[in-house]
């Protein structure tokens, strides 16, 4: 029997359009891979960017080079993320909503300087 999850991420990139593809799609192919996704899991992605992340749209960097599954169907939203004086800056989230298994184990991904996010997720 499934169940829905939320499987969670981030990564830390350059206000670079380049940068920004590149630590998204890492970021995405972990979390795919590490949690078995196929397309017809994958209810939704939701992705947030920090304020100092505003060249390219995480979205389409996933929909338009995301190559190992067909990303076609999912459906995909970014917002800001909100400001926290204090907090870590130039960071991607996503937060993936998926049918698994019942009682599966979930790896959530931090990266690229990410980890002091969930340091509990990381091991560290």
């Amino acid at each position: 029997m499934k169940r829905i999850y939320g499987i969670r991420g981030a990564v830390c990139a350059e206000n670079t359009k380049e940068s920004i593809c590149e630590q998204t799609l890492n970021m995405c192919d972990a979390l795919i891979k590490n949690n078995k996704l196929a397309a017809e899991d994958i209810v939704s992605m939701h992705f947030t960017l920090t304020k100092d992340l505003d060249i390219y749209n995480p979205c389409a960097a996933f929909r338009n080079n995301y190559k190992d599954i067909d990303t076609s169907n999912i459906p995909l939203f970014c917002s800001q993320e909100a400001f926290i004086q204090g907090g870590l800056k130039k960071v991607i989230r996503i937060l993936i909503h998926a049918y698994l298994e019942e009682n599966s184990t979930i790896s959530n991904v931090y990266l690229n300087g990410a980890e002091v996010l969930r340091p509990d997720f990381c091991g560290k």
